[in-house]
């Protein structure tokens, strides 16, 4: 594919990109993210009034900058590079998309300008109810302590009570969108709640993260007023949910991609200045060898997760396929970056497999990654199956057993 940019897009990324590097170094992304909110509030803000990047891919009627989802995806390639801690993926690509495609004229015209200026918002749901790697038909909001989150209607108001664990962006979060069973267990249900960040009985503990750089916490709600996201009369959000999870695929596997170019490059710089017997260690065949090889895979990863921003961004006559192509996308995003992390870790040589140096946190963001959103094999074989792939086989192992067959019968 023709994977060239429109001069809009390379702007963003250009703009965003330079200021990332002059604020964002590995010592400031470790600062950061080990703040009560697990990001750098005026780095942020700054992303937020200057660049508009919460608000990307949200329309101008909203406050937002009226680009797409294709624009956030890239953008999220340059934070990826920098490995940035911020509340973009609970914000930009879990939450505002919900709530423009199920809230009500009232919620959208509420929440969408204070999400576009860069209020945080999380959303507090298993990652299985982004369907990635299976469908999220299922019980996916049972567990905790207390079931999952259980919803009830009191005196004409909806209360919520109950647990929710490894909410991304929790801690820092004005704004929690959560997922909740209804009806009771008889005839439970799911629905999405909007809850203040500074609702009474709320409780949000940080947890301990393999990556800090993507802050997660346990929500505990304890008997919290919300209001139901689409109002009174809103359906199941199951199928909305699917559709954004191919956008946090898309925006996941850019990121992966531009982390992994972060860490292949570091990692070529080096072992060309750091010699041994005499010489650079990047001039040793077996060195270039590996490099080589990583760097193809590095772009076969950047060309897939290129064609899922543009699949993800265009209209469902043009790009049916993105649902199959953005997981896809991520699962050898994820690929290249463990490659290129553990890489990074080994031609570093010893200063390298220090716990301080800054190729860990590569190593952390992929395996963290695959732990949330993969395994990869999972990816792959629920998007195959979503391509009709095992039916055709299937189908088409059958036709050929019956024919062999008859052919022995006759």
């Amino acid at each position: 594919m023709d994977a060239a940019f429109t001069e809009e897009q390379e702007e963003i990324r250009r703009a965003l990109r330079e200021l990332l590097r002059k604020r964002c170094g590995p010592d400031e992304v470790k600062a950061a993210a080990r703040t009560p909110a697990g990001h750098d509030a005026a780095l942020w803000r700054l992303l937020a009034q200057s660049l508009g990047l919460p608000g990307l891919a949200l329309p101008t009627a909203y406050g937002g900058a009226g680009c797409g989802p294709t624009e956030l995806v890239l953008a999220c390639e340059e934070t990826g590079q920098a490995l940035l801690p911020s509340p973009l993926l609970g914000t930009a690509v879990l939450t505002a998309p919900l709530v423009e495609a199920l809230g009500t004229d009232a919620q959208r015209r509420a929440l969408l300008p204070r999400l576009a200026a860069g209020e945080p918002a999380a959303l507090a749901a298993p990652p299985a109810a982004l369907a990635l790697t299976g469908p999220n038909t299922g019980d996916w909001a049972g567990g905790g302590r207390a079931g999952g989150v259980q919803a009830r209607r009191t005196d004409g108001l909806w209360r919520l009570y109950g647990q929710a664990d490894q909410v991304l962006g929790g801690p820092g979060a004005g704004l929690l969108l959560v997922a909740a069973h209804t009806g009771g267990y008889a005839r439970s249900g799911i629905r999405l709640f909007l809850v203040p960040g500074d609702a009474k009985g709320l409780v949000r503990r940080r947890l301990t993260a393999l990556d800090e750089t993507r802050p997660q916490a346990r929500v505990e709600l304890r008997d919290v007023p919300a209001e139901p996201l689409g109002g009174e009369e809103a359906g199941d959000p199951r199928t909305t949910l699917a559709r954004t999870g191919v956008l946090a695929a898309a925006a996941l596997a850019a990121e992966a991609v531009g982390a992994a170019s972060r860490a292949l490059a570091g990692t070529v710089e080096y072992v060309g200045v750091r010699e041994q017997f005499g010489r650079p260690v990047g001039s040793f065949q077996a060195v270039k060898h590996r490099l080589a090889d990583l760097y193809v895979q590095v772009q076969a990863a950047r060309s897939a997760a290129y064609y899922a921003a543009w699949a993800v961004g265009s209209p469902p006559e043009q790009a049916p396929d993105a649902a199959v192509a953005a997981p896809l996308a991520l699962a050898q995003g994820l690929d290249a970056l463990r490659a290129a992390s553990g890489q990074a870790v080994q031609l570093h040589g010893g200063i390298g497999f220090t716990w301080e140096h800054h190729a860990h946190l590569y190593v952390k963001r992929a395996a963290s990654d695959e732990l949330l959103f993969g395994p990869v094999h999972a990816l792959r074989a629920h998007a195959a199956g979503r391509a009709g792939l095992f039916t055709t086989a299937a189908t088409t192992m059958t036709s050929t057993t019956t024919t062999t067959r008859g052919r022995a019968a006759a």
